[in-house]
């Protein structure tokens, strides 16, 4: 299968690496096609994993968009949801009927990004869809080399429309056999654990954060009293999904520190073992400050608001990360009304959930 990956980060290349190695036929777009150094005069990528080290060739490294896009079956978008406005109009008039974009995670980005290839005169019909997490943990050892940690076991995924749920499930499992399909983009969106794991992670850590060059947020930054903050605002979600009538299970977070049955099964040691995740956080431009608590805690928050469900861990944290980063966020915020979800009735949600947009 032909598979556009579009991205430079950690999940692109680890996709980028694995697919390749799966026998799938792979184009890796940058937008500073610059960054890939050498990778895209060879195409050589380097991957790291238990079974050791070895080089693969990827078929295409390039910055275009029409190559990348050209003949893909399948198109992945790994890059941060505050790149998804930019991305959905860069990508529109490429866009190809049959095509399926798999955003890990989304952010409700499918809805979203929906919307904006539309309004920017895209008619090509293609699907969206979003899970609640990469399909990797991995991360870049320098240019042209990726350690893989971890293969997701399980990726829940919602469809937008969730109409083309079997036809987005068929092509994404050519890929990714560990996907399962759950109601539709917003329960998708709502099983992201980014906005679960890292807001309690980086802010009460903020301290050594700022002291140490690197810290391990997962090992030495995961203590009892941060856990159980996690759990709590773990609660909160799983209570907004089950306001919304969405079914369990939700998989919730405690199950990646206890059990085998989250995304990643029995992963926490293997993160930490791995020393990837000893690293420097900008508390002001990291990614887990602007995705996971402004636009995933944001989220969370607008959600909960229109489900009438309280959230008072989600709405502190959230409060404590504005003031952390002076009073606004680099990119700004998510919520309903960006997704076009704001105001609807139960009833009108779902319709459009399920069918699209119509007009």
């Amino acid at each position: 299968m032909r598979i556009a990956i579009l991205g430079g980060g950690h999940g692109s290349y680890a996709a980028a690496a694995d697919l390749t190695e799966q026998g799938h036929s792979v184009a890796l777009w940058r937008r500073s096609a610059g960054l890939f150094g050498d990778l895209a005069e060879h195409g050589r990528l380097a991957v790291i994993d238990h079974a050791g080290r070895r080089e693969i060739t990827l078929d295409t490294v390039t910055g275009s968009l029409a190559e990348a896009l050209g003949g893909a079956k399948l198109v992945l978008l790994f890059s941060p949801a505050f790149s998804q406005a930019d991305m959905a109009r860069a990508i529109a008039p490429h866009l190809a009927d049959g095509q399926t974009l798999f955003l890990a995670p989304g952010t409700l980005g499918s809805v979203a990004m929906a919307r904006w290839v539309r309004d920017a005169g895209c008619s090509a019909d293609v699907v969206f869809a979003e899970t609640g997490t990469l399909p990797y943990l991995a991360r870049k050892r320098d240019a042209a080399t990726i350690a893989i940690t971890v293969r997701a076991k399980r990726l829940p995924t919602g469809v937008f429309p969730a109409i083309r749920t079997d036809d987005a499930m068929a092509c994404i499992r050519e890929a990714y056999p560990s996907v399962h399909p759950i109601e539709d983009a917003l329960s998708g969106a709502l099983m992201n654990a980014g906005p679960i794991i890292h807001p309690p992670l980086i802010l009460m850590n903020a301290g050594p954060l700022e002291h140490f060059e690197r810290w391990d947020i997962h090992n030495e930054g995961t203590q009892p009293s941060i856990r159980r903050v996690t759990d709590a605002l773990d609660g909160e979600r799983i209570r907004v999904r089950e306001a919304l009538g969405y079914k369990p299970y939700h998989y919730p977070l405690r199950d990646h520190y206890e059990s085998d049955r989250w995304m990643y099964g029995d992963a926490h040691d293997r993160l930490v073992d791995s020393g990837d995740w000893r690293e420097h956080i900008d508390l002001h431009q990291h990614r887990y400050m602007s995705e996971d608590v402004a636009y995933g805690l944001s989220l969370l928050v607008s959600v909960a608001r229109e489900a009438g469900v309280s959230v008072p861990i989600a709405n502190g944290l959230l409060e404590i990360g504005r003031a952390v980063c002076g009073g606004r966020f680099v990119y700004g915020e998510r919520t309903l009304a960006d997704c076009g979800l704001a105001g609807l009735s139960a009833s009108g949600r779902d319709a459009l959930l399920a069918n699209g947009w119509t007009s």
